[in-house]
């Protein structure tokens, strides 16, 4: 029987030891195929139910300057026939935003002056919405320039149609009504019937 020196022990465990890591390391639990293809098949579910929402956030922002838009004209007619005044509601479509101007009809020297109350300091749109184009009734279809609808103090307004669009090409119209300067948020690239379109 031979017996090993007390020298070799050490280097015998030592091995002994790196073999025991080398097969815990090797049947350590890991990924099977099987298992990444479900989980690739839930998140692609997952995002699948989600981009619908993503795309109803973006159309949010676009009904949101629609609404405000909306309110803006609202109050400018109520304006306009509470105080005797004659306001306009400018489109700048170069620089995608509106401004307010007003005159008072009883001055000595009547003249369109920029609105400077709280209520009339200029819009200018997110980046990501534009104003396509705004049809002015007697005027036309304007795309670029500016372009401008007169409410007054009689209690009408020029029949104004807007169309909004964002970056993806939703497009909200609104439609300023003459006699009741109520506004009607449509969804979609609406003209309605009777307005004269000329584009300039």
């Amino acid at each position: 029987m031979r017996v090993e020196p007390d020298s070799a022990r050490p280097c015998s465990i030592a091995i002994a030891r790196e073999y025991r890591v080398a097969f815990v390391k090797s049947t350590s639990p890991g990924f099977t195929l099987l298992e990444l293809a479900v989980v690739i098949f839930i998140m692609g579910l997952m995002l699948t139910l989600a981009l619908p929402y993503l795309g109803g956030f973006r159309q949010a922002a676009l009904k949101s300057q629609a609404r405000r838009l909306a309110g803006r004209a609202n109050y400018m007619f109520d304006e306009a026939t509470g105080h005797k005044l004659v306001l306009k509601l400018i489109f700048d479509m170069d620089n995608n935003g509106y401004a307010v101007a007003q005159l008072d009809p009883y001055a000595v020297k009547p003249v369109f002056a920029p609105d400077t109350s709280m209520s009339g300091h200029p819009v200018m749109l997110p980046a990501a919405i534009r104003i396509r184009d705004v049809t002015v009734e007697g005027i036309g279809t304007l795309n670029r320039g500016t372009t401008a609808t007169t409410f007054y103090p009689e209690g009408y307004v020029d029949a104004t149609v807007v169309h909004l669009e964002d970056a993806s090409g939703d497009v909200m119209t609104l439609e300023i009504s003459p006699l009741t300067g109520q506004v009607a948020i449509i969804n979609g690239d609406v003209m309605p019937a009777g307005m004269t379109v000329t584009t300039r």
